[in-house]
């Protein structure tokens, strides 16, 4: 998205802040199991402040190793980070007791965070190894560095935060899977080559979903109705 450097400022603060929201409720539940998924929208808060930072560096207004490191820290957590740390969460939230997703749906869903950790291997390599290049396209900033096989790494990266979402055996996070893999296609439409900011940016607004998730009562008190 990244219409600017203040705005990405202002989305951030307020994605942030849902966060905080967010792990408030987690820790009022009492479920431990919830809190990787809920450090999510907190995690996205502050790369979207960083994707500012990002910004002003393309923009010629911060010096170049601020910048640099302002990307580098982008991308970490755009690239390596989310396909391991989404369907992680997916599967720990589903060991919640009472849960309905059975024995069965966790092992696919610890399946989809091997599968996760597969694509963010070459990803962690491409980001340690090589220079990250931000350049401004309009309101988008695209992204490059250098990663092998691309359309192989978006396919497993897709798969492993978005499929994770479908198949968590959860009403509310399937609907949020909907949403992300619908917004995520639209975004990849309008833009390919800046695909990712758009997509994380769009990530972050479903912030919201994931707090009304964080403060619904434990599974095991809606099955008995109290």
């Amino acid at each position: 998205m990244c219409w600017s450097a203040q705005a990405d400022m202002v989305a951030g603060g307020v994605v942030a802040g849902v966060g905080l929201l967010c792990l408030a409720r987690v820790r009022r539940s009492g479920h431990a199991e919830r809190l990787p998924l809920g450090v999510l929208p907190l995690l996205l808060g502050v790369h979207q402040l960083i994707e500012a930072f990002v910004r002003l560096g393309a923009d010629g207004e911060l010096s170049a190793g601020p910048a640099g490191v302002a990307r580098t820290i982008w991308a970490a957590i755009a690239l390596p980070l989310l396909p391991v740390l989404v369907p992680a969460a997916v599967w720990c939230a589903a060991t919640e007791p009472g849960h309905p997703a059975g024995p069965g749906r966790r092992r696919v869903l610890a399946g989809i965070t091997l599968l996760g950790t597969a694509v963010a291997a070459p990803l962690l390599w491409a980001v340690a190894t090589h220079p990250v290049r931000a350049t401004v396209q309009g309101h988008t900033i695209s992204y490059g560095i250098g990663v092998p096989h691309p359309a192989v790494l978006l396919t497993g990266y897709l798969l492993a935060t978005v499929g994770s979402l479908l198949l968590s055996g959860d009403r509310s996070l399937r609907h949020l899977g909907l949403l992300t893999g619908a917004g995520a296609a639209g975004c990849a439409l309008l833009s390919r080559l800046a695909f990712l900011s758009t997509w994380c940016a769009l990530a972050a607004l479903f912030s919201m979903l994931l707090l009304r998730w964080a403060g619904r009562p434990s599974y095991a008190t809606q099955a008995t109705g109290r």
